[in-house]
């Protein structure tokens, strides 16, 4: 039997713009930070290796909530946990802002991170219910501006604030857009029927709330989070307390997965339902945003580094070079939105990762003596690819789902892009390290008086500058194209993982004509 269509009060665009807003705000808050981790280490006295748990303790946090925001909508009720969240965020923008110690600073980035996990999967399954199935394509289009442009901002915006007032102010312009975020939620959002009847049941005290099955949750994507984030620095496997994170996680995984699973057999609430997993469509669409996450964030977190290390852009010159990827997603978005609706949307993914892929490839190609336009007509091309993923796999994700599982199929996707973005970013680091020191070890044995154009470039080095200037040169010379190698390795990979995923979208259900969503 289908459930009873449910028509919000307000106009549900009004609805859809007011929750992106404070979505934008806490993916711009994932990436905004990094390049100002240099000043907040100066302000504190504190090393650069300290200040980096001003990312991670973030990070932690927000991987924590994600999963149960399904759950805490439950027994607070949607919009009171939305707006609990967007409150919990402001206020601890606020804290970070005038933190006059780092311990201060990482407890109120914990505070931040578990505000800001919230906002994301309350945002989608919002919109899920307020827009019917055939127009979810449009309202998804919005929200992934949101999600795709703000990663992709955020170094820039930082940076900008950073150099001309002060680092403090990457959290103060939060506030205004918090305030407002406040006001339009509590005239604009209601809770449907179903989200009303389940708080109804949890505050009559049929509802058990599952502390160990949280606990289990919050130590396992806790230590993941960790893993990723020190793991290269911590050399992985040769440190005893990477190596403890990674026994924690595995340990706290396993549990809380036979643990939850057992739960779904009683009448009690799982804090994760992992029966959704049984549905192939939606385990596909978790894989296909895991994937989707590792590349955009590792690709938004390696261009800005290649620029600036390797070709001595400003972070400003940087920041505008890769602003063509937002005019991408711009013009992909609305789009890929209307065209959901009106096509298959595997074919959309299938065609969207073919696309990235490919322009991954191309940027395979580059040089250091690669033009600013040239370096922006990249970032266009594979931004526009990313572009058209995120609507689809989102639309995707609800197909053979009933409505009542909105929350939670909104906190799995999200969570699947969270920490494939982590996923991406630690791969990056390990690979730019690891095969820097490959290439370097290569290009080193060319350098040998055997070796003719290596000689010729010796000798006019040494006339020009001397012996010792000489042999700098061309060691600095040595390491920058190692560098650029151990770059477009990484550039292939994720090219390769793109193309992969390409002929898996096709291994998920057809999506009922008109976007409709069947019910079991």
């Amino acid at each position: 039997m289908n459930e009873q269509p449910w028509v919000p009060k307000h106009n549900p665009w009004l609805i859809a713009i007011t929750v992106s807003m404070a979505t934008f705000m806490e993916v711009l808050d994932t990436s905004v930070a990094n390049v100002s981790l240099p000043h907040i280490a100066g302000s504190f006295g504190a090393s650069q290796d300290e200040s980096t748990w001003v990312i991670t303790c973030y990070l932690i946090s927000n991987a924590v909530v994600l999963p149960i925001a399904a759950y805490m909508s439950t027994l607070l009720g949607r919009k009171r946990f939305y707006m609990t969240c967007v409150l919990l965020f402001g206020l601890s923008s606020f804290l970070c802002g005038i933190a006059p110690t780092l311990p201060l600073m990482l407890f109120f980035r914990v505070l931040q991170g578990a505000g800001g996990g919230g906002l994301g999967p309350s945002e989608q399954a919002i919109l899920a219910d307020t827009f019917p199935p055939e127009k979810r394509g449009q309202a998804f289009a919005l929200y992934g501006l949101a999600v795709v442009l703000a990663p992709t901002l955020g170094p820039t915006i930082g940076g900008w604030i950073t150099d001309n007032f002060d680092w403090r102010w990457i959290f103060f312009i939060n506030l205004p857009i918090v305030a407002l975020s406040l006001f339009l939620t509590y005239r604009l959002v209601e809770d449907p029927p179903a989200i009303q009847k389940e708080v109804k049941q949890a505050r009559s005290g049929n509802f058990r709330v599952d502390y160990l099955g949280f606990s289990l949750l919050a130590l396992a994507f806790g230590s993941l989070e960790v893993v990723l984030d020190k793991g290269q620095q911590d050399d992985w496997l040769g440190s005893s307390f990477i190596v403890t994170f990674m026994v924690i996680f595995a340990v706290c995984l396993i549990a809380v997965i036979f643990w939850e699973l057992h739960l779904a057999k009683t009448k009690e609430r799982p804090i994760l339902d992992l029966n959704l997993f049984r549905n192939r469509t939606f385990g596909i669409s978790v894989l296909l945003m895991f994937v989707l996450g590792s590349a955009l964030y590792g690709i938004n977190t390696l261009l800005p580094q290649l620029l600036q290390r390797l070709m001595g852009y400003s972070a400003e010159q940087a920041g505008l070079t890769l602003s063509t990827g937002g005019l991408a997603t711009l013009l992909a978005m609305p789009i890929v939105g209307i065209a959901v609706g009106k096509m298959d949307p595997r074919k959309l993914i299938a065609l969207g990762y073919i696309m990235t892929a490919g322009a991954l490839m191309y940027m395979s190609g580059l040089n250091l003596q690669m033009s600013m336009g040239y370096a922006a007509e990249l970032r266009f091309f594979q931004c526009l690819g990313l572009g058209l993923l995120f609507v689809p796999i989102s639309t995707m994700s609800y197909v053979g789902v009933p409505g009542s599982k909105n929350n939670d199929v909104a906190g799995m996707t999200n969570l699947a892009r969270n920490v494939g973005g982590s996923c991406g970013t630690a791969l990056f680091t390990t690979m730019l390290l690891r095969h820097g020191q490959i290439h370097q070890d290569v290009l080193v044995r060319h350098t040998v008086q055997g070796n003719l154009f290596f000689r010729n470039q010796l000798n006019t080095l040494t006339q020009q500058h001397g012996s010792h200037q000489a042999l700098g040169q061309i060691y600095q010379r040595v390491q920058q194209q190692a560098s650029l190698l151990s770059y477009l390795d990484i550039i292939s990979f994720f090219a390769f993982a793109c193309l992969c995923m390409a002929p898996i979208a096709f291994l998920m259900k057809k999506a009922p004509k008109g976007g409709e969503v069947v019910m079991h």
